[in-house]
Protein backbone atom coordinates (compact mmCIF):
# COMPACT_ATOMS: atom_id res chain seq x y z
CA UNK A 1 0.00 0.00 0.00
CA UNK A 2 1.44 3.34 -1.09
CA UNK A 3 0.27 6.83 -0.04
CA UNK A 4 2.62 9.83 0.09
CA UNK A 5 1.67 12.00 3.12
CA UNK A 6 2.53 15.18 1.15
CA UNK A 7 -0.51 14.56 -1.07
CA UNK A 8 -2.78 15.88 1.69
CA UNK A 9 -2.84 19.58 0.75
CA UNK A 10 -4.40 22.54 2.50
CA UNK A 11 -7.90 21.94 1.09
CA UNK A 12 -7.77 19.00 -1.31
CA UNK A 13 -5.66 15.92 -1.95
CA UNK A 14 -3.42 15.37 -5.02
CA UNK A 15 -0.95 12.69 -6.04
CA UNK A 16 0.77 11.32 -9.13
CA UNK A 17 -1.09 8.04 -9.54
CA UNK A 18 0.98 4.92 -8.93
CA UNK A 19 4.14 6.92 -8.15
CA UNK A 20 2.78 8.61 -4.98
CA UNK A 21 -0.37 6.59 -4.37
CA UNK A 22 -1.52 3.15 -5.55
CA UNK A 23 -5.02 1.70 -5.84
CA UNK A 24 -4.86 0.26 -2.29
CA UNK A 25 -3.85 3.71 -1.03
CA UNK A 26 -6.96 5.17 -2.74
CA UNK A 27 -9.17 2.57 -1.01
CA UNK A 28 -7.60 3.51 2.33
CA UNK A 29 -8.29 7.17 1.54
CA UNK A 30 -11.95 6.16 1.01
CA UNK A 31 -11.95 4.34 4.36
CA UNK A 32 -10.52 7.45 6.03
CA UNK A 33 -13.02 9.77 4.37
CA UNK A 34 -15.92 7.44 5.25
CA UNK A 35 -14.76 7.29 8.88
CA UNK A 36 -14.51 11.09 8.99
CA UNK A 37 -18.00 11.58 7.44
CA UNK A 38 -19.56 9.16 9.97
CA UNK A 39 -17.79 11.02 12.80
CA UNK A 40 -19.06 14.43 11.63
CA UNK A 41 -22.62 13.44 10.68
CA UNK A 42 -23.17 10.97 13.56
CA UNK A 43 -24.94 8.68 11.07
CA UNK A 44 -24.28 4.94 10.64
CA UNK A 45 -25.01 4.99 6.88
CA UNK A 46 -24.44 8.54 5.61
CA UNK A 47 -25.06 9.14 1.89
CA UNK A 48 -22.02 10.22 -0.10
CA UNK A 49 -22.25 11.59 -3.67
CA UNK A 50 -19.25 10.68 -5.87
CA UNK A 51 -18.25 11.69 -9.41
CA UNK A 52 -15.15 11.63 -11.62
CA UNK A 53 -13.49 13.67 -14.39
CA UNK A 54 -12.57 12.39 -17.86
CA UNK A 55 -8.99 11.19 -17.25
CA UNK A 56 -8.39 7.62 -18.39
CA UNK A 57 -7.83 6.30 -14.85
CA UNK A 58 -10.36 8.46 -12.93
CA UNK A 59 -13.24 5.97 -13.02
CA UNK A 60 -11.00 3.18 -11.69
CA UNK A 61 -9.89 5.49 -8.86
CA UNK A 62 -13.50 6.43 -8.08
CA UNK A 63 -14.41 2.74 -7.77
CA UNK A 64 -11.47 2.13 -5.39
CA UNK A 65 -12.41 5.17 -3.28
CA UNK A 66 -16.06 4.00 -3.24
CA UNK A 67 -14.95 0.56 -2.06
CA UNK A 68 -13.28 2.24 0.94
CA UNK A 69 -16.35 4.38 1.65
CA UNK A 70 -18.67 1.34 1.47
CA UNK A 71 -16.48 -0.65 3.89
CA UNK A 72 -17.10 1.99 6.61
CA UNK A 73 -20.88 1.87 6.19
CA UNK A 74 -21.34 4.85 3.84
CA UNK A 75 -24.00 4.57 1.13
CA UNK A 76 -22.42 5.74 -2.12
CA UNK A 77 -24.47 7.52 -4.80
CA UNK A 78 -22.51 7.72 -8.06
CA UNK A 79 -23.45 10.51 -10.49
CA UNK A 80 -20.88 9.38 -13.10
CA UNK A 81 -18.76 11.64 -15.31
CA UNK A 82 -18.89 15.06 -13.66
CA UNK A 83 -17.56 18.53 -13.14
CA UNK A 84 -16.68 19.45 -9.54
CA UNK A 85 -19.58 21.95 -9.40
CA UNK A 86 -21.99 19.27 -10.63
CA UNK A 87 -21.04 17.09 -7.65
CA UNK A 88 -21.38 20.11 -5.30
CA UNK A 89 -24.84 20.77 -6.83
CA UNK A 90 -25.80 17.09 -6.43
CA UNK A 91 -25.34 17.37 -2.66
CA UNK A 92 -28.08 20.04 -2.58
CA UNK A 93 -30.31 18.37 -5.16
CA UNK A 94 -30.08 14.85 -3.69
CA UNK A 95 -29.72 16.11 -0.11
CA UNK A 96 -26.72 13.84 0.54
CA UNK A 97 -24.43 14.04 3.58
CA UNK A 98 -21.07 14.49 1.85
CA UNK A 99 -19.29 14.54 -1.53
CA UNK A 100 -16.10 13.22 -3.13
CA UNK A 101 -15.05 14.31 -6.62
CA UNK A 102 -12.16 12.50 -8.32
CA UNK A 103 -10.20 15.16 -10.20
CA UNK A 104 -6.75 16.66 -10.52
CA UNK A 105 -8.38 19.75 -12.10
CA UNK A 106 -5.92 21.30 -14.59
CA UNK A 107 -2.82 19.33 -13.45
CA UNK A 108 -0.94 17.33 -16.09
CA UNK A 109 -1.87 13.77 -16.91
CA UNK A 110 -0.68 11.29 -14.34
CA UNK A 111 -2.06 13.39 -11.50
CA UNK A 112 -5.16 12.43 -9.57
CA UNK A 113 -6.89 13.90 -6.55
CA UNK A 114 -10.06 14.28 -4.55
CA UNK A 115 -12.12 17.36 -3.72
CA UNK A 116 -14.31 16.51 -0.76
CA UNK A 117 -16.78 18.14 1.57
CA UNK A 118 -19.29 17.38 4.30
CA UNK A 119 -21.26 20.59 4.92
CA UNK A 120 -23.29 21.54 1.81
CA UNK A 121 -21.50 23.90 -0.57
CA UNK A 122 -18.21 23.77 1.35
CA UNK A 123 -15.04 21.77 0.73
CA UNK A 124 -12.51 20.60 3.32
CA UNK A 125 -10.53 23.34 5.07
CA UNK A 126 -7.05 22.76 6.61
CA UNK A 127 -8.53 21.38 9.88
CA UNK A 128 -10.55 18.70 8.06
CA UNK A 129 -7.58 17.83 5.84
CA UNK A 130 -5.24 17.29 8.78
CA UNK A 131 -7.93 15.23 10.56
CA UNK A 132 -8.36 13.07 7.43
CA UNK A 133 -4.58 12.66 7.05
CA UNK A 134 -4.32 11.44 10.66
CA UNK A 135 -7.18 8.90 10.19
CA UNK A 136 -5.71 7.53 6.92
CA UNK A 137 -2.03 7.33 7.90
CA UNK A 138 -2.84 5.74 11.26
CA UNK A 139 -5.50 3.33 9.93
CA UNK A 140 -8.16 4.58 12.37
CA UNK A 141 -10.97 3.16 10.25
CA UNK A 142 -14.56 2.39 11.19
CA UNK A 143 -16.14 -0.67 9.67
CA UNK A 144 -19.68 -1.18 8.39
CA UNK A 145 -21.59 -2.08 5.26
CA UNK A 146 -22.87 0.41 2.74
CA UNK A 147 -24.74 0.18 -0.57
CA UNK A 148 -23.77 1.52 -3.99
CA UNK A 149 -26.40 3.25 -6.13
CA UNK A 150 -25.92 4.76 -9.61
CA UNK A 151 -27.78 7.99 -10.36
CA UNK A 152 -28.49 8.06 -14.10
CA UNK A 153 -28.62 11.18 -16.27
CA UNK A 154 -27.75 13.59 -13.47
CA UNK A 155 -25.83 15.68 -16.02
CA UNK A 156 -29.21 16.74 -17.44
CA UNK A 157 -30.54 17.80 -13.99
CA UNK A 158 -27.46 19.99 -13.42
CA UNK A 159 -27.57 21.44 -16.95
CA UNK A 160 -31.26 22.37 -16.73
CA UNK A 161 -30.80 23.95 -13.29
CA UNK A 162 -28.26 26.40 -14.75
CA UNK A 163 -30.28 27.10 -17.91
CA UNK A 164 -33.78 27.57 -16.49
CA UNK A 165 -33.36 30.90 -14.63
CA UNK A 166 -30.64 32.39 -16.79
CA UNK A 167 -32.12 33.03 -20.24
CA UNK A 168 -30.78 36.14 -21.97
CA UNK A 169 -32.51 38.06 -24.77
CA UNK A 170 -29.50 39.63 -26.49
CA UNK A 171 -27.65 37.53 -29.09
CA UNK A 172 -24.18 37.13 -27.64
CA UNK A 173 -21.56 35.25 -29.67
CA UNK A 174 -19.30 33.37 -27.28
CA UNK A 175 -16.19 31.27 -27.83
CA UNK A 176 -16.34 28.36 -25.34
CA UNK A 177 -12.92 26.76 -24.83
CA UNK A 178 -12.45 23.64 -22.71
CA UNK A 179 -8.90 22.46 -23.50
CA UNK A 180 -10.29 18.95 -24.19
CA UNK A 181 -11.20 18.67 -20.49
CA UNK A 182 -14.46 17.45 -18.93
CA UNK A 183 -16.17 20.86 -19.27
CA UNK A 184 -16.41 20.10 -23.02
CA UNK A 185 -19.59 18.04 -22.60
CA UNK A 186 -21.23 20.63 -20.31
CA UNK A 187 -20.25 24.23 -21.07
CA UNK A 188 -21.23 24.55 -24.78
CA UNK A 189 -24.72 23.09 -24.19
CA UNK A 190 -25.39 25.29 -21.15
CA UNK A 191 -24.10 28.53 -22.70
CA UNK A 192 -26.10 27.73 -25.85
CA UNK A 193 -29.10 26.87 -23.66
CA UNK A 194 -29.26 30.35 -22.09
CA UNK A 195 -29.43 31.87 -25.58
CA UNK A 196 -25.85 32.45 -26.78
CA UNK A 197 -24.43 31.70 -30.22
CA UNK A 198 -21.58 29.33 -29.28
CA UNK A 199 -18.28 28.77 -31.10
CA UNK A 200 -16.70 25.60 -29.67
CA UNK A 201 -12.93 25.40 -29.20
CA UNK A 202 -11.30 22.12 -28.08
CA UNK A 203 -14.54 20.81 -26.55
CA UNK A 204 -14.00 17.22 -27.67
CA UNK A 205 -13.01 15.12 -24.66
CA UNK A 206 -9.42 13.88 -24.90
CA UNK A 207 -7.69 12.97 -21.65
CA UNK A 208 -4.25 13.22 -23.28
CA UNK A 209 -4.81 17.03 -23.55
CA UNK A 210 -3.20 17.14 -27.02
CA UNK A 211 -2.81 20.95 -27.22
CA UNK A 212 -2.36 22.27 -23.66
CA UNK A 213 -3.67 21.68 -20.17
CA UNK A 214 -7.18 23.02 -19.58
CA UNK A 215 -6.14 25.94 -17.36
CA UNK A 216 -7.56 29.46 -17.91
CA UNK A 217 -4.39 30.97 -16.39
CA UNK A 218 -2.24 29.18 -19.00
CA UNK A 219 -1.01 31.59 -21.70
CA UNK A 220 -1.23 28.98 -24.46
CA UNK A 221 -4.93 28.46 -23.75
CA UNK A 222 -5.57 32.21 -23.47
CA UNK A 223 -3.81 32.90 -26.79
CA UNK A 224 -5.87 30.20 -28.53
CA UNK A 225 -9.12 31.70 -27.18
CA UNK A 226 -8.00 35.20 -28.17
CA UNK A 227 -7.36 34.08 -31.76
CA UNK A 228 -10.73 32.28 -31.95
CA UNK A 229 -12.55 35.39 -30.62
CA UNK A 230 -10.97 37.61 -33.29
CA UNK A 231 -11.36 35.05 -36.12
CA UNK A 232 -15.07 34.57 -35.32
CA UNK A 233 -15.80 38.22 -34.43
CA UNK A 234 -17.17 36.97 -31.11
CA UNK A 235 -18.41 39.20 -28.29
CA UNK A 236 -16.65 37.24 -25.55
CA UNK A 237 -14.38 34.24 -24.95
CA UNK A 238 -14.62 31.81 -22.03
CA UNK A 239 -11.93 29.31 -20.98
CA UNK A 240 -12.76 26.54 -18.49
CA UNK A 241 -10.36 24.46 -16.42
CA UNK A 242 -10.28 20.66 -16.25
CA UNK A 243 -13.00 20.20 -13.63
CA UNK A 244 -15.13 23.23 -14.54
CA UNK A 245 -14.88 25.27 -11.34
CA UNK A 246 -12.85 28.14 -12.87
CA UNK A 247 -13.42 30.42 -15.83
CA UNK A 248 -11.11 32.79 -17.70
CA UNK A 249 -12.48 35.67 -19.81
CA UNK A 250 -11.27 37.30 -23.05
CA UNK A 251 -12.90 40.48 -24.40
CA UNK A 252 -14.11 41.01 -27.99
CA UNK A 253 -10.73 42.47 -28.98
CA UNK A 254 -8.90 39.34 -27.82
CA UNK A 255 -7.56 40.82 -24.57
CA UNK A 256 -7.34 38.70 -21.44
CA UNK A 257 -9.07 40.27 -18.44
CA UNK A 258 -7.78 39.48 -14.95
CA UNK A 259 -10.44 37.66 -12.95
CA UNK A 260 -10.43 40.17 -10.09
CA UNK A 261 -11.50 42.92 -12.54
CA UNK A 262 -14.23 40.65 -14.02
CA UNK A 263 -15.43 40.09 -10.46
CA UNK A 264 -15.68 43.85 -9.92
CA UNK A 265 -17.71 44.30 -13.14
CA UNK A 266 -20.08 41.51 -12.04
CA UNK A 267 -20.38 43.04 -8.55
CA UNK A 268 -21.19 46.43 -10.13
CA UNK A 269 -23.86 44.80 -12.29
CA UNK A 270 -25.44 43.05 -9.28
CA UNK A 271 -25.22 45.91 -6.75
CA UNK A 272 -28.24 48.02 -7.86
CA UNK A 273 -30.56 44.99 -7.63
CA UNK A 274 -28.98 43.67 -4.44
CA UNK A 275 -28.32 46.72 -2.26
CA UNK A 276 -26.49 46.27 1.08
CA UNK A 277 -24.83 43.08 -0.18
CA UNK A 278 -21.43 41.81 0.84
CA UNK A 279 -18.74 40.63 -1.57
CA UNK A 280 -15.71 38.56 -0.53
CA UNK A 281 -12.45 38.85 -2.49
CA UNK A 282 -9.04 37.30 -1.86
CA UNK A 283 -6.04 39.34 -0.72
CA UNK A 284 -4.38 39.08 -4.16
CA UNK A 285 -7.29 40.99 -5.76
CA UNK A 286 -7.35 44.59 -6.96
CA UNK A 287 -7.80 47.37 -4.40
CA UNK A 288 -10.53 48.96 -6.57
CA UNK A 289 -13.34 47.14 -4.73
CA UNK A 290 -12.84 49.07 -1.49
CA UNK A 291 -13.41 52.50 -3.05
CA UNK A 292 -15.69 51.59 -5.97
CA UNK A 293 -18.35 54.25 -6.52
CA UNK A 294 -21.10 51.88 -7.76
CA UNK A 295 -20.65 49.54 -4.79
CA UNK A 296 -20.53 52.48 -2.36
CA UNK A 297 -23.70 54.08 -3.84
CA UNK A 298 -25.53 50.79 -3.27
CA UNK A 299 -24.23 50.36 0.30
CA UNK A 300 -22.30 47.22 -0.65
CA UNK A 301 -19.33 46.12 1.42
CA UNK A 302 -16.22 44.25 0.27
CA UNK A 303 -14.24 42.00 2.63
CA UNK A 304 -10.69 40.95 1.70
CA UNK A 305 -10.01 37.37 2.82
CA UNK A 306 -7.56 34.44 2.62
CA UNK A 307 -6.60 33.17 -0.84
CA UNK A 308 -7.82 29.65 -1.66
CA UNK A 309 -11.17 28.37 -2.93
CA UNK A 310 -12.03 26.64 0.36
CA UNK A 311 -11.32 29.79 2.40
CA UNK A 312 -13.37 32.12 0.16
CA UNK A 313 -16.25 29.60 -0.05
CA UNK A 314 -16.42 29.40 3.74
CA UNK A 315 -16.27 33.17 4.15
CA UNK A 316 -19.05 33.68 1.57
CA UNK A 317 -21.10 31.17 3.56
CA UNK A 318 -20.31 32.65 7.00
CA UNK A 319 -20.98 36.27 5.93
CA UNK A 320 -24.03 35.34 3.81
CA UNK A 321 -22.32 37.32 1.06
CA UNK A 322 -23.94 37.61 -2.39
CA UNK A 323 -20.74 36.56 -4.17
CA UNK A 324 -17.03 35.92 -3.78
CA UNK A 325 -14.26 36.45 -6.33
CA UNK A 326 -10.77 34.97 -6.36
CA UNK A 327 -8.02 36.25 -8.63
CA UNK A 328 -7.34 32.70 -9.88
CA UNK A 329 -10.81 32.57 -11.51
CA UNK A 330 -12.82 30.80 -8.80
CA UNK A 331 -16.11 32.75 -8.45
CA UNK A 332 -18.75 31.93 -5.84
CA UNK A 333 -22.40 32.95 -6.15
CA UNK A 334 -24.72 32.60 -3.18
CA UNK A 335 -28.54 32.56 -3.18
CA UNK A 336 -30.40 33.65 -5.24
CA UNK A 337 -27.66 33.33 -7.92
CA UNK A 338 -26.16 30.01 -6.86
CA UNK A 339 -25.45 27.72 -3.93
CA UNK A 340 -22.26 29.38 -2.66
CA UNK A 341 -19.70 27.10 -4.34
CA UNK A 342 -17.40 27.82 -7.30
CA UNK A 343 -18.89 26.99 -10.71
CA UNK A 344 -17.01 28.19 -13.80
CA UNK A 345 -20.08 27.84 -16.04
CA UNK A 346 -22.22 29.91 -13.66
CA UNK A 347 -19.42 32.52 -13.68
CA UNK A 348 -19.61 32.65 -17.50
CA UNK A 349 -23.42 32.98 -17.25
CA UNK A 350 -23.03 36.00 -14.92
CA UNK A 351 -20.69 37.61 -17.48
CA UNK A 352 -23.37 36.99 -20.17
CA UNK A 353 -25.94 38.73 -17.90
CA UNK A 354 -23.50 41.62 -17.57
CA UNK A 355 -23.31 42.01 -21.38
CA UNK A 356 -27.07 41.49 -21.68
CA UNK A 357 -27.91 44.22 -19.12
CA UNK A 358 -25.29 46.85 -19.91
CA UNK A 359 -25.68 46.99 -23.68
CA UNK A 360 -21.96 47.69 -24.04
CA UNK A 361 -19.03 45.70 -25.33
CA UNK A 362 -16.75 44.01 -22.79
CA UNK A 363 -13.82 46.32 -23.59
CA UNK A 364 -16.06 49.38 -23.02
CA UNK A 365 -17.13 48.05 -19.63
CA UNK A 366 -13.48 47.51 -18.73
CA UNK A 367 -12.69 51.12 -19.69
CA UNK A 368 -15.23 52.28 -17.08
CA UNK A 369 -13.04 50.82 -14.33
CA UNK A 370 -10.21 53.08 -13.13
CA UNK A 371 -6.90 52.00 -14.64
CA UNK A 372 -4.47 50.29 -12.27
CA UNK A 373 -0.90 49.10 -12.64
CA UNK A 374 -0.62 45.58 -11.25
CA UNK A 375 2.19 43.06 -11.08
CA UNK A 376 1.64 39.41 -11.91
CA UNK A 377 1.73 37.01 -8.95
CA UNK A 378 5.43 36.60 -8.14
CA UNK A 379 6.72 33.67 -6.11
CA UNK A 380 10.21 33.86 -4.54
CA UNK A 381 11.50 30.49 -3.29
CA UNK A 382 11.29 30.01 0.48
CA UNK A 383 11.57 26.66 2.28
CA UNK A 384 8.28 25.14 3.50
CA UNK A 385 9.62 24.99 7.05
CA UNK A 386 10.70 28.66 6.96
CA UNK A 387 8.03 30.47 4.91
CA UNK A 388 5.47 31.06 7.70
CA UNK A 389 8.17 32.39 10.03
CA UNK A 390 9.38 34.78 7.33
CA UNK A 391 5.82 36.06 6.81
CA UNK A 392 5.33 36.57 10.59
CA UNK A 393 8.52 38.62 10.55
CA UNK A 394 7.22 40.71 7.61
CA UNK A 395 3.93 41.41 9.49
CA UNK A 396 5.89 42.84 12.43
CA UNK A 397 8.18 44.91 10.16
CA UNK A 398 5.27 46.44 8.20
CA UNK A 399 3.34 47.24 11.40
CA UNK A 400 6.46 48.94 12.82
CA UNK A 401 6.89 51.00 9.62
CA UNK A 402 3.23 52.11 9.86
CA UNK A 403 3.59 53.02 13.55
CA UNK A 404 6.72 55.08 12.87
CA UNK A 405 5.07 56.87 9.90
CA UNK A 406 7.90 55.82 7.56
CA UNK A 407 6.90 56.57 3.96
CA UNK A 408 7.10 54.30 0.93
CA UNK A 409 7.52 56.39 -2.24
CA UNK A 410 6.31 59.45 -0.24
CA UNK A 411 3.17 57.62 0.92
CA UNK A 412 2.19 56.63 4.45
CA UNK A 413 0.75 53.17 5.20
CA UNK A 414 -2.93 53.77 6.08
CA UNK A 415 -4.10 50.17 6.56
CA UNK A 416 -2.50 46.82 7.39
CA UNK A 417 -4.51 43.64 6.80
CA UNK A 418 -3.17 40.40 8.33
CA UNK A 419 -5.84 37.76 7.55
CA UNK A 420 -3.46 36.03 5.11
CA UNK A 421 0.13 37.22 5.35
CA UNK A 422 0.35 41.01 5.25
CA UNK A 423 -1.36 43.38 2.82
CA UNK A 424 -0.60 47.07 3.39
CA UNK A 425 -2.40 49.97 1.68
CA UNK A 426 -1.01 53.47 1.06
CA UNK A 427 -2.77 56.85 1.04
CA UNK A 428 -3.47 56.79 -2.72
CA UNK A 429 -4.94 53.24 -2.72
CA UNK A 430 -1.69 51.53 -3.81
CA UNK A 431 -0.93 48.30 -1.97
CA UNK A 432 1.52 45.44 -1.54
CA UNK A 433 1.07 41.85 -0.40
CA UNK A 434 3.41 39.24 1.10
CA UNK A 435 1.98 35.81 2.00
CA UNK A 436 3.11 32.19 2.16
CA UNK A 437 2.06 29.92 -0.72
CA UNK A 438 -0.34 27.24 0.52
CA UNK A 439 0.98 24.50 -1.78
CA UNK A 440 4.58 25.31 -2.79
CA UNK A 441 7.86 26.14 -1.02
CA UNK A 442 7.54 29.84 -1.85
CA UNK A 443 6.10 33.18 -0.84
CA UNK A 444 3.59 35.17 -2.90
CA UNK A 445 4.22 38.85 -3.70
CA UNK A 446 1.77 41.17 -5.52
CA UNK A 447 1.68 44.97 -5.77
CA UNK A 448 -0.78 47.36 -7.43
CA UNK A 449 -1.05 51.12 -7.84
CA UNK A 450 -3.92 53.21 -9.25
CA UNK A 451 -1.43 56.11 -9.61
CA UNK A 452 1.54 54.95 -11.68
CA UNK A 453 3.59 52.03 -12.93
CA UNK A 454 6.56 53.59 -11.17
CA UNK A 455 4.82 53.45 -7.76
CA UNK A 456 3.89 49.79 -8.35
CA UNK A 457 7.61 49.10 -8.92
CA UNK A 458 8.73 51.14 -5.89
CA UNK A 459 6.41 49.11 -3.64
CA UNK A 460 7.85 45.88 -5.09
CA UNK A 461 11.41 47.15 -4.49
CA UNK A 462 10.46 47.98 -0.89
CA UNK A 463 9.04 44.46 -0.34
CA UNK A 464 11.97 42.77 -2.07
CA UNK A 465 14.39 44.78 0.09
CA UNK A 466 12.68 43.54 3.27
CA UNK A 467 12.68 39.94 2.02
CA UNK A 468 16.33 39.93 0.89
CA UNK A 469 17.44 41.08 4.38
CA UNK A 470 15.98 37.85 5.86
CA UNK A 471 18.54 35.77 3.94
CA UNK A 472 15.87 33.09 3.47
CA UNK A 473 14.65 33.97 -0.03
CA UNK A 474 15.71 32.27 -3.25
CA UNK A 475 14.95 32.91 -6.93
CA UNK A 476 11.61 34.35 -8.06
CA UNK A 477 9.55 32.33 -10.58
CA UNK A 478 8.94 35.65 -12.41
CA UNK A 479 9.79 39.22 -11.54
CA UNK A 480 8.97 42.72 -12.80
Amino acid sequence: MKINPNGFREYDARWIFEKDIDIKGITNLGKGLGTQIIGHTKKINPRVTVGHDYRSYSEKIKMALSEGLLSTGCNVEDVGLSLSPMVYFAQFNLNSDAIAMITASHNENGWTGVKMGIKKGLTHAPEEMSELKDIVLNNKFKSGKGNLKRINDFKNVYTQDLIKNNKINKKIKAVVACGNGTAGIFAPDIIRGIGCDVVELDCKLDWSFPKYNPNPEDLEMLHAISKAVKDNKADIGFGFDGDGDRCGVIDEKGNEIFSDKIGLLIARNLAPRHKNSKFIVDVKSTGLYSKDKVLTENQCKTIYWKTGHSHIKRKVNAEKALAGFEKSGHFFFNQPLGYGYDDGINSAIQVCHLLNNQNKKMSELMKELPNTYQTPTMAPFCKDEEKYGVVDDMVKKVQKIQKENIKIDNQKIVEVLTVNGVRFSLEDGSWGLIRASSNKPSLVVVTESPTSDDRKRKIFEFIDGLLQKTGKIGEYDQKI
